[in-house]
């Protein structure tokens, strides 16, 4: 049987023992009373932030907004992007991870009115490109039957645990790129569903919120990966970025997704700190732009938290926010 070459760290390992104590904590938080709730306003952050790494330029708002059937205004093609997006994300409990003819289903529905490729694998070549230069050119098309077909062999019958085999399948998908456009989405869509076989509440873990705002060092991995001929780098970035998803939203508080937040100025104030807690060094920008808090509102609560007694160190100017011990 085919088999991806990949190396598993001593950091892989580690992570995935973390993310085993904490899935559960984060599916008793799914199970409270607001869980509904807490699903819908994850989910908006996942297409938000897939569809933003793509170069889509919407809002968390506007992405609400078009989930509620509200007119938004903004670029046709991006909020059909949108919309095919959360078309696709509702097949999600339809789809088996493991079934060629499911991934191409999915990608028909997410790439509809986009592409006249849509469900179907790519008739022609494919790279990607930093300006002029390539950074990666894909196999050929002739091949790319071929190859899927031993991904998912491989994916359905290896016994490596099931999380480093989300991360190995997703490198080999964006490696292979097999349509014509929508690699991106679907490859991340695709390790969602993988792991959702691990344990269902990885549907509602915005992990993609953390590549989003880590992007950069996404297509490092990706490249990096290439370059060494093994994608224990990439299964590094993933399993950490999974493992801090968790971190972060184990037990959040739901806010809205349109520039508010929910609750009590004690709830929010919480989950201001539990973020800033979880992400040492974070700037207000990046605070006020992940929670949904206005700037403005941001300071009062930070002054807030500082006149209960909780000490900072730092500053946007100095770095960003730390809790001081």
């Amino acid at each position: 049987m085919y088999s991806p070459p990949f190396t598993v760290s001593a950091k892989a390992v580690s992570n995935i023992a973390d993310i085993s104590a904490l899935v559960e904590r984060y599916a008793i938080r799914l199970e409270q009373k607001d869980a509904l709730k807490l699903r819908k306003a994850n989910k908006i952050k996942t297409i938000h932030s897939s569809l933003a790494i793509e170069g889509n330029s919407l809002s968390v708002g506007q992405v609400s907004d078009i989930l509620d059937g509200k007119k938004v205004v903004a670029p046709l093609r991006e909020i059909q992007e949108v919309k095919n997006a959360l078309a696709a994300y509702d097949l999600f409990d339809e789809l088996d991870p493991f079934s060629i003819d499911d991934l191409l289903k999915a990608h028909k529905t997410m790439m509809t009115a986009l592409v006249d490729e849509a469900g179907q694998f790519r008739h022609g070549g494919v790279g990607v490109f930093s300006g002029i230069e390539a950074v990666h050119i894909a196999p050929p098309a002739n091949q790319v039957s071929g190859l899927m077909a031993e991904l998912f062999s491989w994916l359905k019958n290896a016994q490596d645990h099931l999380l480093i085999r989300s991360c190995v399948f997703h490198y080999e998908f964006e490696f292979i790129h097999p349509f014509a456009d929508g690699n991106g989405r679907m490859g991340r869509f695709w390790q969602s569903l993988i792991l959702s076989k691990l344990n269902p509440v990885f549907q509602h873990l915005p992990v993609e919120t953390m590549v989003h705002d880590n992007q950069l060092k996404y297509y490092q991995v990706l490249n990096d990966s290439t370059q060494a001929g093994d994608c224990g780098a990439f299964i590094d970035f993933m399993t950490t970025e999974i493992l801090n998803a968790l971190k972060l939203h184990k037990g959040e508080r739901v806010g809205t997704v349109n520039g508010t937040v929910n609750g009590t100025v004690n709830d929010v104030c919480d989950q201001i700190l539990s973020f800033i807690v979880a992400n040492p060094g974070v700037r207000a920008n990046v605070i006020s732009r992940e929670l949904h808090i206005p700037i403005r509102t941001l300071r009062r609560y930070l002054k807030k938290l500082s006149e209960n007694g909780v000490a900072f160190i730092g500053s946007p100017k100095t770095g960003g926010y730390f809790k001081q011990k």
